[in-house]
């Protein structure tokens, strides 16, 4: 009976083991991935290499995936998912310069040469402020800025010297509203984000209505890899859509990958 018992107990522990092997073996396979991916892309299967970006991603998205991705969709001549997918990396990481050069020169290759409005200066000037590093790099940036201030608001109340209290209260002052100005950064990044307003033309052309109809009459024609701006969602398999260069109309959903 003892020995019975044994052998089950042994069992037990085998299949256990066989299990804790099989969830490891799972595990490294996944690790290895990116750099199947990343292999695949350097030995010109690039269909291989999207295949694998996009699993990774499945798990989790990243800037550094979305950007390989698009490099293997635009070495596999697919410009509009190209773009897309490079649009979703700047998305992620907006002050990265090798993601936005990807990006105008795969938009330098598409057929609508768009020239965005005229736009104050300023304007111009803000986004870029914004769009400079990351959500992350911007609450990691408030996060030293508060804590930087606290240390100088304490030598301001504590300090032995003038001089010093004087460097506290002033740099304390700086340091707050560093803080209350990245904040603020991050959290217009992140509104874009969940807002979700950009869009894609996927399909090679596109007649760009001037009403939610399909026979309704025409205003433009859009080609693939084109990005439009979506502003209305209201009406069912249709999108409002404004181009850069102001021009407006209603789009089938179907035509066009959000961002």
């Amino acid at each position: 009976m003892m020995k019975k018992h044994i052998s089950i107990i042994g069992n037990s522990v085998r299949r256990l083991l066989m299990l804790v092997a099989g969830v490891l073996t799972c595990t490294l396979s996944f690790a290895i991935t990116k750099d199947n991916a990343d292999t695949a892309y350097k030995q010109g299967k690039y269909q291989q290499a999207i295949i694998d970006y996009q699993e990774l991603l499945k798990e989790g998205v990243a800037p550094e995936l979305y950007y390989n991705l698009g490099n293997a969709y635009y070495r596999s001549d697919n410009l509009a998912q190209a773009i897309l997918a490079y649009e979703r990396a700047a998305q992620l990481s907006p002050g990265n310069s090798e993601i936005r050069f990807n990006l105008q020169f795969a938009r330098a290759k598409t057929i609508d040469k768009i020239v965005p409005d005229n736009e104050m200066f300023f304007v111009t000037w803000y986004k870029r402020l914004v769009n400079f590093t990351s959500v992350d790099n911007w609450a990691r940036t408030g996060i030293v800025a508060v804590v930087l201030a606290l240390l100088l608001m304490l030598a301001y109340l504590f300090g032995p010297q003038l001089m010093v209290r004087k460097i506290g209260f002033y740099g304390s002052g700086v340091a707050l509203l560093l803080f209350i100005v990245t904040t603020f950064f991050a959290w217009q990044q992140k509104q874009n984000l969940e807002q979700h307003c950009g869009a894609i033309i996927m399909a090679p052309s596109v007649t760009i209505k001037k009403t939610p109809v399909a026979n309704g009459t025409d205003a433009f024609v859009l080609h693939e890899g084109t990005r439009v701006d979506i502003t209305d969602k209201s009406m069912k398999s249709w999108y409002g859509v404004r181009v850069g260069d102001g021009r407006e109309g209603w789009i089938p959903a179907s035509q066009v990958e959000i961002i």
